[in-house]
């Protein structure tokens, strides 16, 4: 019986099957239970690394002396501070040219503007005085602040020779120093230490306070009864008028 076209082409095709693979069924089986490696295989490479976002193109780097002009703070270790010095004379002289007219002539304040001398021993007063010599802990606080902000309206224009001669002065006019010819600079600087630098210290709630600050609130010992006194729709408490009941 002959074969049809289509049972020829069909044998044809599974003769070619086998010629391919046939020589693959003949080659030794592999040994161990890895994968296979090709002969001579290029060594792994590793991942490459994501791309760097790319830049905006906006700006520029700050440049050192920009940075330098910015970088003004004064820390209460010395850190900061510009090489420079200055008298309580001389500082006398700059603080009635350039502040007396806010702070008064010794520091007073007029009207509302801040008092900077006087107040010790005022601080468990009804109306303490919170003045350099009475409150403040740092020296440091007086010469980053007359340096950054000072005179009022004319900031950073004092060279840092007038800001330490305003600085002696205001240690003056607060009993601090007694002498006038005491000369404030970047070498004397830490030393001094003002009245109530000791009164100061870290906040310590962390851990003093941490016992109180359970996730479930203390239900223990509760008062027994609770009894509402008022109500604020019955008091009345933002009245129109001038009068209101008295809420105690």
């Amino acid at each position: 019986m002959s074969k049809s076209p289509r049972n020829a082409l069909l044998a044809g095709a599974a003769g070619l099957a086998v010629a391919l693979v046939g020589p693959l069924l003949a080659q030794p089986t592999q040994k161990n239970h890895g994968p296979a490696k090709p002969p001579h295989a290029a060594p792994a490479t590793a991942p490459a690394a994501p791309a760097a976002a790319p830049k905006l193109g906006l700006g520029r780097e700050a440049l050192p002396a920009e940075l330098k002009a910015w970088s003004i703070g004064v820390r209460p270790d010395g850190q900061g501070l510009p090489p420079g010095k200055g008298t309580v004379r001389q500082g006398d002289e700059l603080f009635q040219a350039q502040c007396a007219a806010c702070h008064g002539e010794f520091g007073q304040g007029n009207g509302r503007w801040p008092v900077l001398a006087g107040g010790q021993g005022s601080l468990k007063d009804d109306r303490p005085e919170k003045t350099i010599g009475s409150f403040w802990p740092d020296l440091s606080t007086v010469f980053d602040y007359i340096h950054r902000a000072m005179p009022y309206g004319n900031a950073q224009s004092l060279q840092p020779d007038e800001v330490y001669a305003l600085t002696a002065y205001l240690l003056y006019l607060n009993d601090i120093v007694k002498d006038e010819d005491f000369e404030l600079s970047d070498k004397n600087f830490t030393s001094v230490k003002l009245p109530n630098a000791a009164a100061f210290y870290d906040d310590d709630r962390e851990t003093t306070e941490k016992a109180f600050w359970g996730r479930q609130p203390c239900m223990k010992d509760c008062k027994s009864e609770v009894k509402i006194t008022g109500r604020a729709t019955v008091l009345d408490v933002t009245p129109d008028s001038k009068t209101a009941p008295k809420v105690d």
